[in-house]
């Protein structure tokens, strides 16, 4: 029997900014699945509620109400130490600016997490990483000396260093050209074929989203409206739809 384990999920999540006449409902009762080693783009027009679901399930905001489970615990049960913890072991984070530190070398910058956390990474997993994402005659370098798109690619691999149980990607080829992007987007969905992460992908553009196994459209909080297998015509379709 084939059972589907959840890395992350939204029961009934709402988030509320303000009140009276200036209350903002980023997040109206949604639930959602994120399936382990899916890669899943979240889509939606500006002000959607896209980046706040995913500072919510990262655990990087709270909910006004409702639940956000990473695998099966309940985030929002838990200490802000705990919170911490959890975030550092076992949830990987790929944003728009690389935020690597310019003193550390690219391999000093991909184990800095676990570093922090006083444990060695997996040898062999991180030379499949450092493989993967094609970086091994830069690992000496400095970010000052890697392009922007290598950057990327140390963020990236930082982020799967410690073999998360999910990623969360926001923008991440948003300063990177389209080329690049592609490269960064194409490793990203390799990660979850060959190395059995899971992904979700926070984007306005469809090229980006068609690399994902799920698309999910968001519009004032709510999802309304899922793809499977989307390509990026079939994407562009859609928020044209669902823009009428």
């Amino acid at each position: 029997m084939n059972t589907t384990t959840l890395a992350a999920r939204t029961v009934d999540a709402s988030k509320i900014y303000g009140s009276g006449d200036t209350e903002v409902r980023a997040l109206d009762g949604l639930s959602i699945d994120l399936i382990s080693g899916e890669f899943t783009a979240i889509m939606g027009p500006s002000g959607s509620g896209k980046s706040t679901l995913m500072h919510c399930l990262a655990g990087l905001d709270e909910l006004t109400a409702g639940q956000v489970f990473i695998g099966d615990t309940d985030i929002s049960q838990l200490s802000d130490r705990e919170l911490t913890l959890l975030r550092r072991d076992r949830i990987g984070f790929v944003f728009q600016a690389f935020n690597l530190i310019p003193t550390l070398s690219a391999e000093e910058n991909i184990v800095l997490p676990q570093q922090l956390g006083a444990t060695a990474p997996d040898a062999s997993w991180l030379e499949r990483v450092v493989e993967a994402v094609a970086l091994g005659d830069r690992l000496k370098h400095r970010p000052n000396e890697l392009s922007g798109g290598q950057q990327q690619r140390v963020a990236v691999a930082r982020a799967l260093a410690g073999q998360p149980e999910i990623i969360f990607a926001d923008e991440p080829t948003g300063n990177l050209d389209s080329k690049t992007g592609d490269e960064i987007l194409e490793f990203m969905q390799k990660a979850v074929s060959d190395l059995g992460q899971t992904i979700v992908l926070v984007t306005h553009d469809p090229s980006a989203a068609a690399h994902a196994d799920r698309v999910v459209f968001l519009a004032d909080g709510s999802i309304v409206q899922e793809l499977a297998a989307p390509s990026a015509d079939l994407i562009l379709d859609t928020m044209k739809q669902l823009g009428d």
